[in-house]
């Protein structure tokens, strides 16, 4: 039913700061999470420097027949990535919200340390009701 199956935010280190599970089928634990947050930051980092074109900066959609994978790199480096059904519209603009959320209350959280573990609750609510009308809208299609 869900457009979006999961989020994703990665440091610039790689590391798994924020994950979200949406979906309600194939739910991964702690471990999964963390291994498909780690293997994403690799591959975007070679897809960068193996890419024939100059000043690419990484992959943004990976298309499968079940999935596809939209992510957004701000420029200090923190990757956004959903997971979604396959050819679901809008992903980069949600995307793009999302760090505008992220900015706003993460990031001006005087309690919040940069590149670790995002705990917010203001962050957490917003961010679902922004994907909840997401969905909304996704599903009125």
């Amino acid at each position: 039913m869900a457009a979006i199956y999961s989020l994703y935010i990665i440091n610039k280190s790689g590391g798994l700061i924020f994950y979200k599970d949406y979906g309600s089928a194939g739910r991964m634990d702690t471990n999964d999470s963390l291994r498909v947050a780690s293997l994403w930051h690799s591959m975007h980092a070679i897809s960068q420097q193996l890419s024939p074109v100059a000043g690419c900066s990484g992959i943004e959609l990976l298309e499968a027949d079940t999935f596809d994978l939209h992510c957004f790199q701000s420029l200090t480096g923190t990757k956004f990535f959903v997971v979604c059904e396959p050819r679901t519209q809008q992903m980069e603009a949600l995307l793009k919200v999302i760090y505008e959320l992220y900015t706003d209350y993460v990031l001006k959280n005087p309690f919040y340390e940069i590149e670790m573990p995002i705990r917010c609750e203001l962050f957490d609510f917003n961010l679902s009701q922004t994907v909840q009308k997401d969905c909304v809208a996704l599903l009125g299609r």
